[in-house]
């Protein structure tokens, strides 16, 4: 089977039927927790305004920053919580001494204020201070306009107010139903099992076709599948830190062990469909690649495309000894497809693409092989 002359001029899309259909679910379940989230940074701020007036001394005055603190600290897991909030009056801290030290050092003017900006910002490089690098020179810059000749009121005042603010914060966020998101992670390494599945079986599909093949949109899939898997990695992430310091994980028990493993076995099997695909597709539209496919290979490299394809869906079920049917149903495939195509000649000037793409689903089938 040989090069086209030209591939059809057509825009790369960015979404599938299933990546479109899973992105409309995680953005469903984000929205929810979008809403608890906003529900619980409204009570942390009212409650926080509610006790400013009780901080001692001058700070007393200064209750509007109170609420500032706990918004700061409300984030979508407890742990990045306490963490943010921690960072931010660190960065705080940082900011109001400089602000003191250059008043007791000289009047405030455009150039001193220039040079102690920029010492903010340099300190906001240190280790550890993280997101509370901003607060650096926002501090010290408050200090400086609104503080005034009451610096020292005012920034007993900023510090206590907004250290009870993000301690309200930190308390609301763990108390009232500290957010888990461990149901996103397991839905979106289904969907890409899903989506990697149906991409070997749609490229079963079109060897199978008059080529070049009537349909091709899964020629157009290779960005995408990558983007899907870097968003898999970022919400099994998600998953894992929304567990610490998280009093509901007793009640929510998940291997979040076993998700990073599957994660992991799902990138290289993208990896491999992704040059699958790019193979495939350069066979049948690209011309001049020095890579041909023989067309008494398209038969039984389809079987084990298709074959490995169904192996990927039967893992959404949780059915073990589907799984292993499906597995050695593939493997045997592939093992055809290798005795089939051995010692295959290409046309002259080229190498059998089909060596490429069954190494492919060698290593696919190792990355997905069940547990004995």
């Amino acid at each position: 089977m040989g090069n086209s002359d030209a591939r059809p001029a057509v825009q790369w899309a960015k979404g599938t039927h299933v990546l479109n259909r899973a992105a409309a679910g995680l953005t469903a379940a984000f929205a929810a927790q979008r809403l608890q989230l906003a529900a619980k940074a409204a009570a942390a701020a009212g409650l926080a305004f509610m006790i400013a007036p009780l901080m001692p001394g001058a700070a007393a005055h200064y209750a509007y920053y109170a609420p500032l603190g706990a918004l700061v600290a409300m984030y979508h897991n407890v742990a990045d919580s306490v963490r943010q909030g921690l960072q931010a009056l660190a960065g705080l801290a940082v900011g109001i001494g400089l602000a003191v030290l250059l008043v007791n050092i000289t009047d405030p003017s455009p150039l001193t204020v220039a040079v102690f900006m920029g010492i903010g910002v340099l300190l906001g490089g240190l280790p550890g201070i993280g997101s509370g690098s901003d607060w650096i020179p926002t501090a010290a810059l408050l200090v400086l306009l609104v503080g005034g000749s009451n610096a020292d009121d005012f920034s007993f005042g900023y510090l206590v107010q907004m250290g009870a603010g993000v301690a309200v914060g930190i308390a609301v966020n763990f108390l009232l139903f500290p957010p888990l998101h461990l149901n996103a992670a397991a839905a979106s390494l289904d969907d890409l099992r899903r989506a990697l599945g149906r991409q070997l079986t749609d490229m079963g599909t079109a060897l199978k076709e008059e080529w070049p093949p009537e349909h091709e949109e899964w020629s157009r899939r290779s960005d995408e599948l990558s983007s899907a898997a870097r968003s898999v990695r970022h919400l099994v992430k998600e998953a894992d830190a929304s567990r610490r310091a998280n009093p509901r994980r007793r009640f929510h028990p998940r291997d979040l062990d076993h998700d990073y493993r599957n994660l992991r076995e799902l990138e290289r099997v993208t990896f491999h469909i992704q040059d699958m695909t790019d193979v495939l597709s350069d066979v049948i539209w690209v011309s001049g690649v020095p890579y041909a496919l023989p067309v008494q290979d398209s038969g039984p490299l389809a079987d084990a495309m298709t074959a490995t394809g169904e192996l990927l869906h039967s893992y959404l079920d949780g059915d073990e000894q589907v799984q292993r049917q499906r597995y050695d149903a593939a493997q045997a495939a592939v093992e055809a497809c290798m005795a089939a195509t051995a010692g295959r000649q290409a046309a002259q000037g080229t190498v059998p693409a089909s060596e490429s793409i069954l190494l492919s689903l060698h290593r696919i089938l190792r990355a997905v092989r069940p547990s004995s």
